[in-house]
């Protein structure tokens, strides 16, 4: 943020300034390749920078909660939505203050609050060092689940015992004690290929009961939570699919209003980025009225701690994304046949847009929410950084699948001559509704395929389960040894 600031600010690090004249007739000089070195070095460092705080951030709060305790259970629901909410509070403020300080004061002013506020917050992330609780690292989830794979390949001709009874056959395999205060995970029958890993052959287990060799002999633990993430990998791409059909409605929001009206009385224009802003007013807004109100409620009626589980949240943020895209489409229908002011824009507010907005706020409440939590639970115990990371990750890659997506629906509408569906440089000649509709049924495909990786998804059994004591399993290693 320094650097983005100086590359703003300081004469050296920018372009000089060009008035309008000369950029009509091409004169003005571009950035040099020491400017543009500072520019793309800050991005690279927040990337980096948002690469360490994205994804730890939320387990990190997670983890002050003491998960053995069914009250403070409660409490990291609550957790969830207010992390995500404040979130949300931050972002309306950044697209309504920052956007405006930025476009209509000053860039060096717009970049320098931000860089302030982010040296503010190390001090107080620093000043809490005292009272965090601290989760000690277990190693690479990777190396684990490389060790599981290898494991069962390597024992794939062995016949689990008791391949019908899962109770028996956990006893059965190598299940060492697991550091106290964590979920013990039971064995479960789906993908039991991977049970075999955990089969024990003779001279697989030292004298002090650990494994000779963790690329042949892995735990009942260890194969279970590579079946977490596995299970995990359909309400992945089910999510991906989502932010896919939420970025397109948010970047031709964004574009479309663009082109609309954008004065507030006589004096104040909206800048066109800040219309984001309603929807992260819309999200900061409902998520305390869904924790407070609708959670509670809800929770009489279905008996189920939180209201609805995850993936039924997950569900009904689809499900009004879907509601956003159709309301988007007769938005734009309406948008494109309003008259045009004098410079081409459409004379309509851009607060016609406030509808799908304010929806797109609302699927965020539910849907996005309910991704983070679900990650959060059902991933290992000690992938949680990994967890939300994903949950990003899906984020990012719908961004770049955005483009592919309008190339082949400008590829496909513009065929015989036709003009293109989207058209960046102006929007309100092309058929964006039409664009919503084709979003809208992705989505639609989207539901369908969710509710069936939802239907057969398992939970991981959140109960504690006690480990094994060490005298039975002391007997256990004893027997196989003999």
């Amino acid at each position: 943020m320094a650097l983005l600031t100086l590359s703003a600010s300081v004469p050296g690090f920018k372009p000089p300034k060009c008035n309008t004249s000369d950029q009509e007739l091409g004169n003005c000089v571009g950035a040099s390749t020491f400017q543009h070195a500072i520019l793309y070095m800050s991005l690279a460092f927040l990337a980096i920078g948002c690469g360490g705080t994205v994804p730890c951030s939320v387990p990190f709060g997670a983890d002050q909660f003491d998960k053995t305790d069914e009250q403070h259970e409660k409490e990291t629901k609550s957790y969830y939505n207010w992390y995500y909410a404040l979130i949300a509070g931050s972002i309306f403020i950044a697209y309504t203050v920052i956007v405006y300080i930025q476009s209509e004061v000053s860039w060096p002013i717009g970049f320098g609050v931000p860089t302030g506020l982010m040296a503010f917050s190390i001090v107080i992330f620093f000043l809490g060092t005292k009272l965090y609780i601290y989760v000690a690292p277990e190693g690479s989830i990777f190396t684990s689940i490389a060790q599981v794979l290898v494991a069962s390949i390597l024992k794939r001709n062995l016949v689990l015992p008791y391949p019908d009874d899962v109770d028996q056959q956990e006893k059965e395999l190598y299940d060492p004690p697991i550091s106290a205060g964590k979920f013990k995970l039971p064995l479960t029958k789906q993908f039991r290929f991977l049970n075999k890993a955990a089969i024990i052959r003779q001279g697989d287990i030292n004298q002090n009961g650990s494994p000779k060799n963790k690329w042949a002999l892995c735990s009942i633990q260890s194969v279970e939570e590579l079946k977490c993430l596995i299970r995990i990998i359909p309400v992945w791409f089910s999510g991906m699919l989502y932010f896919l059909v939420l970025t397109q409605l948010m970047n031709f929001t964004y574009l479309q209003g663009i082109y609309m009206y954008h004065k507030l009385g006589p004096h104040f224009t909206i800048p066109p980025a800040s219309i984001y802003a309603i929807s992260y007013l819309a999200l900061t807004l409902f998520i305390p009225l869904y924790d407070i109100i609708l959670v509670p409620l809800a929770s009489k009626i279905t008996k189920i701690e939180g209201g609805i589980t995850v993936l039924q949240r997950q569900g009904v943020g689809i499900f009004i994304i879907i509601i956003a895209n159709v309301v988007g489409a007769l938005v734009a229908k309406k948008v494109q046949d309003s008259p045009l002011s004098t410079d081409g824009t459409s004379s309509l507010s851009v607060f016609w847009l406030t509808p799908q907005l304010v929806l797109i706020g609302v699927s965020g409440a539910f849907n996005d929410v309910g991704q983070i939590e679900f990650f959060n639970t059902q991933f290992p115990e000690h992938a949680s950084a990994l967890a939300t990371a994903v949950f990003y990750a899906s984020q990012a890659v719908a961004s770049y699948l955005c483009t592919p997506m309008v190339n082949i629906v400008n590829s496909v509408t513009s065929k015989n001559e036709k003009r293109a569906w989207l058209n960046d440089n102006d929007i309100l000649v092309g058929r964006l509704d039409l664009f919503y509709y084709v979003v809208a049924i992705l989505g639609v495909v989207n539901l369908l395929l969710f509710l069936v990786s939802a239907h057969l998804y398992q939970y991981k059994d959140m109960k504690i389960r006690r480990e094994l004591s060490d005298s039975n399993y002391s007997e256990m290693s004893s027997s196989d040894t003999q």
